[in-house]
């Protein structure tokens, strides 16, 4: 049985430590942009296209697929690099013209 009486806890200090947190993270808009956008649903169109070539058989239309989820990839990195992904330019211009969000 635990001894939780007044002259064991001064006899037995409870020790604390230091806490050292990271700074808070500024406000994200969890990959609301136009560059996430993009490239979730090409590579969402081009999985689809790459399925029914599976599912039809035709190798031909599968690999059409895969070179729009290819395709996608590109065109979103390089619309993050022209600002329109996370923290970019103008996604931020955007995000001050709709009032912060």
């Amino acid at each position: 049985m635990a001894d939780h009486s007044l002259a064991h806890r001064a006899q037995n200090p409870t020790r604390t430590e230091t806490m050292h947190l990271p700074p808070t993270t500024p406000p994200t808009n969890h990959g609301r942009t136009v560059a996430a956008w993009t490239t979730t649903w090409g590579v969402v169109l081009g999985g689809v296209v790459a399925a029914l070539g599976v599912a039809l058989t035709l190798a031909w239309l599968f690999w059409v697929g895969m070179g729009i989820v290819v395709l996608a990839l590109v065109l979103g990195k390089i619309l993050q690099l022209l600002g329109h992904g996370q923290g970019g330019a103008a996604t931020l211009a955007r995000a001050q013209r709709r009032g912060g969000h």
